[in-house]
């Protein structure tokens, strides 16, 4: 069986990879198993684990000042906002700067991992073989398992999810043909403004239940993300300035062609397209309400308007999916809920984590690099949870902050506030540093 190891972490992409340098920094045993040849996860362009949800054109809608590591700058020379391709190659190098490749062990991935009655779990590998850890790092990502909408009828022409889009010619070829985009989510935006250029999609629509606020990626010559409100500024007042600066920079959604929206600004997860407004307002894209039925060729929207289509893309979403796990406890319930204490643990449940299990704005490339820190010192002995009552209770809260001001979604159960969480966390992990000293100090006594 080999050397025996502390923990055991499932995926190499980002969260992975920087949770494993945390481990290594303190000390501590781990496997990291990758299903793919390589690291990267959903930024590995062509992953041939098929998990990669990459598009050729993609850049990250996160500007480089938002997303760099903390202990490892971007280099100097970058765009404001990288392609999927930069992005990639900043991740192997981290990788090989901290000396990570010789703990990850590729092509393997973990079939099933069930938690031990005395604690600790039983993982087995794509290779058979089973190996016992102490504690379980969840890092597989969300943004591979496609939802697609069930509509009445059936639809004879091309259809598949945005996932398996890599480029106008694949896996379709859509040059001169009638393309409806389902979702109005960044995928949704950069698809639907690339296919719209007039050289080649013949038409584009974008089908949506409700209308969106569209935010642009600068403001004011700078990244839109780089003005960020300060902590101090009460939640209130700063939402409400934000609001009005957004709507100072783009006005209403309707002059654009585009439906209004039902809610306000920064009450749902931000749609951000530095292209959408103008193929919008130049009349490439076109707008149409929610398919109501699939009619061979043709598609029926709820305003009962008919069009003749060639291919339908599905920027739909993802569900958040655990396959190696069979206990439903651990799995979100069918709402999407998944309530975690610090988006981490379930709490009576200390040996298992999960990193980058979030939708935190701006960024989650360099979320679990955060959330490590807490982690690694519970490992290591450092920090001491609270009770489970205790983090159940504080889960409450904290979903209450995070979630309270969006609209009722699928989409936003997993909502997070970078800055306010991180600094959060900061404060946590120095209270549980506190817990653990007293706990030494009252067995010593």
């Amino acid at each position: 069986m080999g050397e025996s190891k502390r923990a055991c972490i499932i995926g190499a992409g980002c969260s992975g990879f920087t949770t494993a340098k945390r481990l290594k920094d303190e000390g501590i045993s781990f496997d990291c198993f990758e299903m793919s040849d390589e690291i990267g996860g959903n930024w590995y362009y062509r992953n041939p684990n098929n998990r990669s949800a990459c598009y050729q054109s993609l850049h990250i809608d996160t500007s480089k000042w938002r997303l760099a590591f903390e202990d490892y700058p971007v280099p100097a020379g970058w765009p404001d906002f990288p392609s999927h391709t930069q992005l990639f190659q900043y991740f192997k190098d981290y990788v090989a700067h901290f000396d990570l490749r010789p703990h990850i062990t590729f092509n393997t991935a973990v079939e099933t991992a069930a938690r031990r009655a005395g604690g600790g779990w039983s993982v087995t590998l794509s290779t058979g073989e089973t190996r016992d850890y102490e504690t379980l790092f969840v890092c597989n990502g969300h943004h591979w398992d496609a939802k697609i909408p069930d509509y009445p009828g059936t639809f004879d022409n091309p259809h598949f999810h945005a996932h398996d889009y890599r480029d106008p010619y694949d896996p379709v070829d859509l040059r001169g043909k009638n393309v409806v985009v389902v979702g109005m989510g960044n995928s949704a935006m950069d698809i639907a403004s690339e296919l719209s250029q007039r050289h080649l999609a013949a038409n584009l629509w974008v089908a949506a239940r409700r209308g969106v606020w569209v935010l642009p990626k600068y403001a004011g010559g700078k990244p839109m993300d780089k003005s960020a409100l300060p902590l101090w500024m009460p939640r209130k007042l700063g939402k409400a300035l934000a609001r009005r600066m957004v709507k100072k920079l783009v006005g209403r959604m309707e002059d654009y062609g585009l439906p209004a929206p039902d809610h306000e600004p920064l009450d749902a997860h931000p749609s951000v397209s530095g292209d959408f407004l103008n193929r919008a307002g130049s009349g490439d894209i076109k707008f149409k309400p929610n398919i109501k039925a699939l009619e061979g060729t043709r598609v029926r929207f709820d305003d009962d308007s008919v069009e003749q289509v060639d291919a339908i893309i599905y920027a739909t979403g993802y569900r958040i999916n655990f396959p190696f796990f069979d206990d439903p406890a651990l799995k979100p319930d069918k709402d999407n809920r998944f309530p975690l204490y610090k988006r981490m643990l379930i709490p009576g449940i200390d040996d298992l984590f999960f990193m980058g299990l979030a939708q935190p704005l701006p960024t989650l490339v360099n979320f679990a690099e955060q959330q490590s820190k807490l982690a690694a010192g519970f490992l290591s002995g450092r920090y001491a949870l609270p009770s489970p009552d205790e983090m159940r209770r504080i889960t409450a809260e904290d979903e209450k902050v995070e979630l309270g001001d969006y609209y009722q979604s699928t989409r936003h159960t997993i909502q997070v506030d970078f800055a306010r969480y991180v600094a959060d966390l900061h404060k946590e992990v120095a209270k549980g540093e506190r817990r653990a000293k007293a706990g030494v100090r009252k067995e010593a006594a």
